[in-house]
């Protein structure tokens, strides 16, 4: 079995040398996504505005890979600052609702760009039923 990489142009393009995501049989791997809106590059000022694009962009690696935020398996969320906790989890749970997978939030010093949150995720491909 190999493994796909994938790329989509609806998320930012990464900034190192690493794939946007890579799918193996079932599972798809987003690397973390940071907040940078992928069509202007801009990044939203405040750590809600960067949870909602980094969710966005996480949702447009998972589709490009055949998988969803519905069937996301579990996230790490890096978060600048752990007193924002609060702030970025009303915006994740509003974003997954009341199917929320498991997940790691780890306080880092600094992240690229120096943006205040930044989420990976593995999800498993949607299936048909």
């Amino acid at each position: 079995m190999q493994p796909i990489t994938l790329k989509t142009g609806q998320a930012p393009a990464a900034v190192g040398p690493y794939a946007q995501g890579v799918r193996l049989g079932d599972l798809v791997f987003c690397s973390g996504q940071l907040p940078i809106d992928p069509t202007t590059g801009n990044i939203p000022a405040d750590v809600e505005g960067q949870t909602r694009q980094s969710l966005a962009n996480v949702a447009a690696v998972l589709e490009a890979g055949g998988a969803s935020l519905a069937t996301v398996v579990k996230t790490t969320v890096f978060l600048k600052d752990m007193n924002q906790f609060a702030l970025m989890n009303a915006v994740y749970q509003e974003c997954f609702g009341a199917s929320v997978p498991a997940r790691s939030t780890i306080e880092v010093a600094r992240l690229p760009r120096d943006v205040l949150v930044e989420i990976e995720a593995i999800a498993g491909v949607a299936t048909e039923e």
